[in-house]
């Protein structure tokens, strides 16, 4: 159900789409009691009486709502009005990573930078025991003010290893043995239905990072089954191969992050934003 420009959802009044995914689709809207605009992201109508699927929804907005960090999307209101339920978010003006991986190539400094921003996100989630698995480029936004902004935490698990005086009160669970993720993104731990934790956002960390120093995916087959078979017994090929000036430092800590074992990989995110840094 597209709302047209004009609908009252609470308080909010709608201006315009900006686009749509897997849950729903994300309007321009008008706050009036601030006078500031926002994003508002609405439930699919078709989802609306999935109990399951509206959990999920509230549990992304509870869960987000928690990370109070620069680098991560920020998610103000949650609420239902005239049985369309919605989300409350910061606007953003530029474009999705992905975006700007098809438009242009990027210098290999400015793929360090802004993936140690990221790694500053994720750090940030992984504190409060979240772990985002669904990092890629789609999810990664470039502000034109210049900011790097993690989004859509919709596959989001909270780890019950942490104290609770860090858990979230949304915790996102899913039932073990599921493959969730993305074909090309996801560590071997999360291709076989395994749990994932905090390391597994770092080996998406890395297939980010390689894309944009290579301007190719790290693991990509001609099938999405040939791509996971990859993810399980390969490695991306050299850097050397994508340009002779990409320091080797660059590629140890890509290579470090792209582990098949998790224990050979970063132990956290903040230590390869460290990495990166250095």
């Amino acid at each position: 159900m597209a709302l047209s420009p004009g609908t009252r959802l609470g308080p909010y009044e709608t201006v315009g789409p900006l686009g749509s995914g897997g849950m729903g689709e994300v309007y321009r809207a008008r706050d009036p009691r601030l006078g500031r605009e926002v994003a508002i992201k609405v439930l699919s109508e078709h989802l609306t009486n999935n109990p399951q699927a509206l959990s999920r929804f509230k549990q992304e907005a509870r869960a987000v709502a928690a990370l109070s960090h620069p680098n991560i999307l920020a998610i103000y209101d949650i609420g239902t009005d005239q049985g369309v339920s919605f989300a409350v978010m910061e606007l953003l003006e530029g474009e999705s990573l992905r975006s700007r991986l098809k438009s242009a190539s990027l210098a290999w400094s400015n793929a360090v930078e802004i993936a140690a921003a990221i790694a500053e996100g994720l750090a940030a989630a992984h504190a409060k025991g979240i772990t985002h698995r669904d990092l890629k480029p789609e999810n990664i936004f470039l502000t034109s003010d210049g900011r790097v902004k993690i989004l859509d935490f919709g596959l989001a698990r909270w780890n019950a290893d942490v104290s609770p005086q860090e858990q979230t009160s949304a915790p996102t669970e899913t039932e073990e043995g599921r493959m969730m993720g993305t074909v090309g993104y996801m560590p071997p731990e999360q291709v076989r239905g395994e749990r994932a934790d905090h390391r597994s956002d770092v080996f998406s960390l890395g297939c980010v990072l390689y894309e944009m120093v290579a301007g190719k995916r790290a693991f990509r087959g001609r099938t999405p089954a040939d791509t996971l078979v990859a993810v399980l017994s390969s490695d991306p090929p050299d850097l050397a191969q994508s340009g002779p000036d990409i320091p080797p430092g660059v590629e140890r800590v890509i290579r470090r992050c792209l582990k098949k074992n998790p224990d050979e990989r970063f132990q956290s995110a903040q230590d390869v934003g460290a990495a990166l840094v250095a």
